[in-house]
């Protein structure tokens, strides 16, 4: 059967006779080593607090440092990939990613550890999109598009898992610096294979623009947010550190929202900031990354610091949670299409509310395993599996497709800065109550407090996300085609075999 005239021709991504799964691996791989590192680095946190003599504040920037240059630049990175060519961008990700794992890995003291992740969130901006461009460019049939799309996104849960099962080993049998370390001999092949597999090609036929203005005022906007957040519980509410972030991430936010108001070429589409589901639905995204990063963090702090596991323990504790959240991603697929979006993000927060209220409920003396870690985290992940479809179906839902890369990219960007700010709110709460505690308890009592605070807020964070969910229509999920392909084909047979 011939090819339909209207279809388009597939853009040069490929040197000739490479097949189109050299683009798909590529990308996957590259996604792969993004995810992995905003997991892979939890098990090892306690190791490295101890080898580098960080502070609570200091380590909770390990995380945060990486989303938050993570988050604040996917925006820009995606258009610069327009720009300049999304193989350009693509190495160019690659390099910063595997140079920053290899100074990360040598840091001798914490501001170099820091200061490697920040730079490591810049590599990761310009992977993410990219390497989802890359696929969405050389696929031009729309059931190898969706296949391989698929299996971008169920990259990202895999890699979660890799991540926790990684870190627990890497740190257990070696040390905190093979976290980092690990990234290096994938990040030299994947450069390799791009820059030879790969040609170097201006997708985008449009006119367009960097919005650096933009982009630098919402990314050191958001950092000097966490930083403020983060200083507060170390240094005071009024002290003069934490009143200049706070002062100046207020001052650079406001110059984002200006630029994006009055610039010809804004980083975020201007018509996409009037649709409400979209904003609903980057309201959602963010306060999930709120609890994503958030439950994590304070999952493996507890099961090293407070109870002493291993990193390796802690990491085999964690790989359930991790497992459940694809079985929920899964499952999700199919209840999206009888529950309808909404619903199945409000039925997903108060799941996960349930399960990190149960969280709060840890004790400061060894848990029992199945009662106090395997169930709630089973709850908590069978909800944010039910949830990361249904957000994103509910907010690009009316979007134009031309904006679809845009409101994705939102989308994802809420996710991560939520991520860093959320966590860096949680962890000075969470500092708080432990401080509050310690005059009328034993150290490790106080810690699981403060933890347990943390949990409950976690907690609170999700419902309010299923009651803003109350508030988006109720649309009917799409249907993916290869199933209503399949559909069609099978009431043709029908209608012959009765005709």
């Amino acid at each position: 059967m011939s090819a339909s005239p209207e279809s388009p021709a597939a853009p040069a991504v490929l040197r000739p006779n490479l097949p189109l799964g050299v683009v798909v691996a590529i990308s996957c791989v590259a996604l792969f080593m993004v995810v992995l590192d905003t997991t892979i680095v939890t098990l090892a946190l306690p190791q490295m607090r101890e080898a580098l003599d960080m502070s609570v504040s200091q380590q909770q920037w390990v995380v945060t440092g990486y989303l938050v240059t993570l988050g604040g630049l996917l925006l820009l990175a995606a258009r610069a990939g327009d720009l300049f060519g999304h193989k350009r961008v693509f190495l160019f990700g690659m390099i910063v990613f595997t140079a920053a794992s290899l100074t990360g890995g040598l840091a001798a003291d914490p501001t170099m550890l820091i200061v490697s992740r920040v730079i490591q969130g810049v590599g990761a901006a310009a992977l993410t999109p990219t390497s989802l461009s890359l696929i969405t460019t050389s696929h031009t049939d729309e059931t190898q598009r969706q296949r391989a799309l698929a299996l971008w996104s169920i990259t990202i849960a895999f890699a979660g898992t890799a991540g926790v099962l990684l870190g627990g080993v890497l740190t257990s049998e070696l040390n905190w610096r093979w976290v980092l370390f690990i990234n290096i001999p994938p990040g030299i092949a994947l450069f390799a294979a791009a820059f030879w597999c790969l040609l170097a090609a201006r997708v985008g036929t449009k006119p367009v623009r960097l919005d650096l203005p933009g982009s630098l005022c919402v990314t050191l906007g958001i950092g000097a947010l966490t930083y403020g957040l983060s200083q507060a519980e170390v240094d005071g509410w009024g002290s003069s550190n934490v009143l200049i972030a706070l002062g100046a991430a207020a001052v650079l936010l406001a110059g984002f929202v200006t630029v994006q108001l009055t610039s010809s070429q804004p980083l975020i589409p201007r018509a996409l900031l009037r649709l409400r589901t979209l904003l609903l639905g980057n309201m959602i995204m963010l306060l999930l990354g709120v609890v994503l990063n958030a439950s994590f963090f304070f999952i493996s702090l507890y099961l090293q610091q407070a109870i002493g596991y291993s990193p390796l323990r802690a990491g085999m504790a964690m790989v359930p949670v991790t497992l459940i959240v694809i079985v929920g991603g899964f499952v999700s697929r199919k209840l999206v299409l009888v529950l309808g979006p909404r619903n199945l993000i409000i039925m997903g927060g108060l799941v996960v509310a349930v399960g990190m209220a149960w969280l709060a409920a840890v004790p400061a003396r060894p848990p029992v395993f199945l009662a106090h870690i395997l169930g709630p985290t089973l709850i908590v992940g069978i909800g944010l599996g039910f949830l990361m479809l249904s957000i994103t179906l509910s907010g690009t839902s009316g979007v134009d497709p031309e904006d679809a890369g845009a409101a994705s990219g939102l989308l994802n960007t809420s996710r991560q800065v939520g991520g860093a700010v959320g966590l860096a709110v949680l962890s000075t709460i969470a500092a708080t109550a432990t401080t509050d505690a310690a005059g009328d308890s034993d150290p490790v009592e106080a810690l699981v407090h403060g933890y347990s605070v943390a949990f409950l807020i976690c907690a609170g964070v999700m419902v309010v996300a299923s009651l803003i969910a109350l508030a988006l229509p109720n649309i009917k999920a799409p249907r993916p085609e290869a199933e209503a392909k399949a559909d069609e084909v099978g009431e043709d047979r029908s209608a012959n075999a009765t005709s």
